[in-house]
């Protein structure tokens, strides 16, 4: 397919950003789930979070298999320097992950009481450390890493746990937190419903003190991230709607329409990503501190001929993942039953 002069490399760059947007968004109320698991105490209320997410959640992680693979496809050296220089976090990440998965279907598999606690706290565990790691990872790659002339890694894993990375951590569990508690508020009823709505309180806090702290200290030490919006300042509606739809999440759930106020963490979600694209934009990883080094959308880019193909591969395939994602949770929409095949 014939793409004329449409600038490949910024669509790759939106692209990508949309398949994390749709990770983050997706999976990210899975791992919110995760992180409160443990703050319930019946086994039946704990089987009951389970199951909320038992038949989406390796739905959800394909987004984060999907965006790896494009950014792979798309720019093969932000790959090669973000996995080989992220190597240990990748490979914490990923045991958290599989920890996760696992614990979910082993879980409910014996009766024991320690058995269950063991893949309770592995479950609640993994959550949280998946959900931290994604927040350092976005955190260093706002702050800048130290890159040589050939843009490779030039830093250490302690390196990439610094303070402002680590407070980006803790503002993306909070985040998944309070998401993660208004889908659960969704599919619940009864006491445990009562129970989460006292709760979703409490995390709102939570992630508006960690969000406002985290956005002060990008404005003081990070101004690079700001830069765009002073230039052009109608971008700010977009932190206007961001503020808005974070507002009209307790006002949503005080009203009880718990689905508007998960649509609207959704719009808070989309926001958020979208500011930080288009701070980043056209990096990709920035160098710090020698800024010449950043790779960004053109000198990490595949060829023109690679991207053209892949992008009709792309505009084949994300509508069949959007289908199949939809399909699901239309299937399986409604308040979680317990019965002898749930977890």
């Amino acid at each position: 397919m014939n793409y004329g002069s449409l600038d490949l490399n910024t669509v790759w760059f939106l692209l990508i950003g949309v398949l994390f947007t749709g990770y983050a968004m997706l999976d990210g109320f899975d791992l919110g789930v995760g992180a409160l698991h443990l703050f319930t105490k019946e086994d039946q209320e704990r089987r009951i979070l389970l199951n909320s997410i038992g038949p989406v959640w390796d739905g959800n992680e394909v987004w984060l298999v999907t965006g790896g693979g494009a950014l792979f496809a798309a720019f093969p050296n932000v790959y090669a320097t973000v996995f080989s220089g992220f190597y240990l976090a990748f490979v914490l990440l990923l045991v958290a992950l599989i920890f996760r998965a696992v614990a979910i279907e082993f879980r409910s598999k014996q009766p024991m009481r320690w058995w269950r606690r063991m893949w309770d706290v592995g479950f609640s565990v993994g959550s949280i450390v998946s959900s931290l790691l994604i927040g350092v990872a976005m955190g260093n790659i706002a702050w800048g890493i130290p890159l040589d002339e050939h843009g490779e890694f030039a830093g250490t894993f302690l390196s990439l746990l610094g303070p402002y990375p680590l407070m980006l951590g803790v503002t993306t569990v909070s985040l998944f937190m309070m998401h993660g508690a208004i889908y659960a508020l969704m599919k619940t009823e009864g006491e445990l419903h009562e129970k989460l709505r006292g709760w979703i309180n409490n995390c709102i806090i939570f992630f508006i003190i960690c969000y406002a702290t985290t956005t002060m200290a990008t404005l003081l030490y990070v101004p690079q991230m700001a830069a765009r919006l002073r230039e052009h300042p109608w971008l700010f509606s977009i932190a206007v709607l961001n503020m808005l739809a974070i507002a009209n999440i307790p006002r949503e759930i005080h009203l009880e329409r718990d689905w508007r106020a998960f649509v609207s963490s959704c719009v808070s979600m989309i926001a958020m990503m979208g500011l930080f694209g288009l701070e980043m934009y056209p990096n990709l990883v920035l160098s710090n501190p020698c800024a010449a080094n950043s790779l960004d959308i053109h000198n990490a880019a595949s060829s023109q001929k690679t991207l053209g193909i892949m992008l009709t591969i792309a505009l084949t395939g994300v509508p069949i993942v959007l289908a199949y994602t939809l399909s699901i949770y239309w299937i399986f929409r409604g308040k979680v039953k317990l019965d002898k095949m749930s977890y």
